[in-house]
């Protein structure tokens, strides 16, 4: 039978010296006693799939809102790939997959509806600003509570890399550097796909000097970079791709923000302003009634500001349920 033992003995055999051993984690908030089969990083990565939160992302919003096709990402299908990503790089580079693949499905947790709209809408209205990732340890350190424990005690290495997958803090693990890193490549690269495939953009469009260096196709830019990040993180202390790839990423990453992102062309298609008013309404809404927030919640309001408990009830939700929230609250029935 191949134990927890036995797993992490064979993590001192076959990661490179810059592999994060699960035997040597930092540990957890709280004590635990160990599992008999699991490493603690294949469990912190069970804990953040059942998690309540992690199903949610299947009704949350990447960059379209509430897409008519099939095929458009959500901010779970973009989880999805910033794992596989991940992984695969971590395995060409000698690195914990496990421990990846845990920072990977619990980087987005935070996540508000409507995507970065909802995010910019919140940071404004609420008093010290919303970020996502700062959410997203929120997250897993308090709101996904165990049957008898608050948050879920995951471990120091995980909870470092879903805190600084992005911002200008570098995770202290090499695989969480790999997720910040894998994260911009899926993103970038399924969002391009995204707005080609719904005509806010052209392919003639795109940047040519990135389709020269990257490929022109989603595969093919995908593959340039994955090759690119293992040979040069390869036997490194550090997860770092060629400058020249680099570059073209970001110039990449530049162009879907002035074109997509913040264009104002995707805010009038995807009422983005309309979405605006939802997540402040429903903010405020929660202010003035507040003994309507849900009962894990209110079990928190001596402990925790009430803005921050109603801040915490609207990231949390889904597209759909804030909607259907806002139009059971705000929109008279005749209306409907």
């Amino acid at each position: 039978m191949i134990t927890r033992k036995t797993i992490e003995e064979r993590e001192y055999r076959e990661l490179s010296p810059y592999g994060t051993r699960a035997a040597e984690s930092r540990g957890r908030m709280a004590e635990e006693e160990p599992c008999s089969i699991r490493t603690d990083f294949q469990r912190d990565r069970d804990r953040i799939i059942h998690s309540k939160s992690f199903r949610r992302l299947m009704h949350k919003t990447q960059v379209f809102l509430a897409p008519e096709g099939d095929h458009f990402r959500t901010r779970l299908t973009h989880t999805i790939e910033v794992s596989q990503i991940a992984r695969t790089i971590a395995r060409g580079c000698g690195l914990n997959e496990d421990l990846t693949e845990a920072i990977a499905m619990g980087h987005d947790l935070g996540h508000t509806p409507f995507g970065h709209s909802g995010e910019s809408v919140l940071n404004r209205i609420y008093p010290g600003g919303f970020r996502h990732n700062e959410q997203s340890l929120r997250v897993v350190d308090v709101l996904e509570s165990g049957t008898s424990r608050r948050g879920m005690n995951l471990t120091m290495e995980v909870r470092d890399g879903i805190l600084n997958h992005t911002g200008p803090v570098k995770p202290f693990t090499v695989e969480g550097q790999v997720v910040k890193i894998s994260d911009r490549i899926a993103y970038i690269n399924h969002d391009i796909d995204d707005a080609l495939r719904s005509g806010v953009i052209r392919y003639e469009d795109l940047p040519a000097h990135c389709i020269e260096i990257l490929g022109s196709t989603h595969k093919e830019r995908i593959n340039t970079l994955v090759t690119d990040m293992i040979e040069h993180t390869w036997n490194s202390p550090e997860a770092r791709m060629s400058d020249e790839k680099l570059e073209a990423m970001n110039d990449l990453r530049s162009f879907m923000f002035r074109n997509v992102y913040n264009s104002s062309f995707v805010r009038r298609v995807e009422n983005m302003d309309r979405i605006d008013v939802v997540i402040e309404s429903l903010f405020d809404y929660f202010m003035e009634n507040q003994d309507e927030l849900p009962t894990e919640l209110l079990d928190m309001k001596g402990e925790y500001p009430t803005d921050e408990l109603v801040k915490d009830h609207v990231a949390g939700m889904t597209d759909r349920y804030a909607l259907n929230l806002y139009n059971r609250i705000f929109v008279p029935a005749g209306w409907k």
